[in-house]
């Protein structure tokens, strides 16, 4: 970005003209409406939109460090540090996954299927603590506990939940560990393990698998549904009787997870298409 700019229509133009050959059209457009937007957040909208607005030489060095990320690869949500997620802002980096539209698709349908619930729920595997704040926002008689193996993912989460002012507690967890050290009691659970197949990176971009967390994301071919059955396992203790678990799944495991539900003693069991008619979220009742 070497030739002299000095308003934001200019800028706007030298955005798209370096990301051309990079990404489609309508995904360029997207991303140049939010780095003018992160960048001049003190304008109005119109003002960004209008274009005559001069700009520094700190704003022009600025949007040059962001598009030359984003020339490597690197997703804009990692490069500015937050994405928004069910109207929440969620801080992002390096130690957690980028929410997708898939698990707001699951929050969205938590909170339809329970207004003014006012029990206990628990998000595990947290990561950002997208799932368990946006609950805890748009639920507010409810009280959150969210568990990840992370250290630094928690922290993220901690942080995430002071931004947005809501009262979660955040525990240190292992799924996979056998001993339950938490003695967590709820009345919903919900969790998005990993659940991405190996064998299944080859359809993936590079954005996501050069720099999302691998071990938030991947799974063994030979045993794609080991975290679901730890997280049942742990529910046979923390779930109340006739509560509710959400899961987040594998477009190709619809089948599979509802036959574990199954088999793991849970009733009114139903797999949810999401936007894209795929198989996203399967939802069960606790028996007993």
């Amino acid at each position: 970005m070497g030739m002299k700019i000095q308003t934001i229509r200019q800028i706007r133009l030298r955005i798209q003209e370096e990301l051309r050959d990079l990404y489609p059209e309508a995904e360029i457009s997207a991303l140049t409406n939010l780095i003018l937007k992160t960048i001049f957040k003190d304008l109005k909208l119109h003002q960004i939109h209008e274009g005559a607005t001069e700009i520094t030489g700190e704003n022009y060095a600025a949007i040059s460090q962001i598009v030359c990320e984003l020339k490597k690869g690197k997703p804009i949500q990692y490069i500015i540090g937050h994405t928004i997620f069910y109207n929440c802002t969620i801080e992002v980096n390096s130690n957690t996954l980028i929410p997708r539209q898939e698990t707001e698709e699951l929050v969205d349908l938590i909170i339809r299927e329970n207004p003014d619930f006012r029990g206990t729920i628990t998000d595990i595997g947290t990561g950002s603590g997208c799932i368990a704040i946006a609950l805890a926002t748009n639920l507010p008689g409810a009280s959150v506990t969210a568990t990840d193996i992370s250290a630094e993912a928690l922290e993220t989460a901690r942080r995430n939940a002071l931004i947005n002012r809501v009262n979660i507690t955040f525990l240190e967890d292992d799924i996979l560990e056998k001993a339950d050290k938490q003695g967590i009691s709820a009345d919903i659970i919900v969790s998005n393990p990993p659940y991405i197949r190996h064998s299944e990176k080859k359809y993936m971009h590079r954005n996501v698998l050069e720099y999302e967390p691998a071990g938030a994301l991947f799974v063994d071919d030979s045993d794609p549904l080991k975290y679901y059955r730890a997280i049942l396992t742990r529910a046979e203790k923390w779930l109340a009787s006739q509560g509710k678990i959400y899961f987040e799944i594998n477009e190709a495991l619809g089948c599979e997870m509802s036959e574990l539900m199954n088999l793991s003693g849970y009733s009114d069991i139903n797999v949810v298409k999401d936007l894209n008619g795929k198989d996203r979220i399967v939802k069960g009742r606790k028996n007993g």
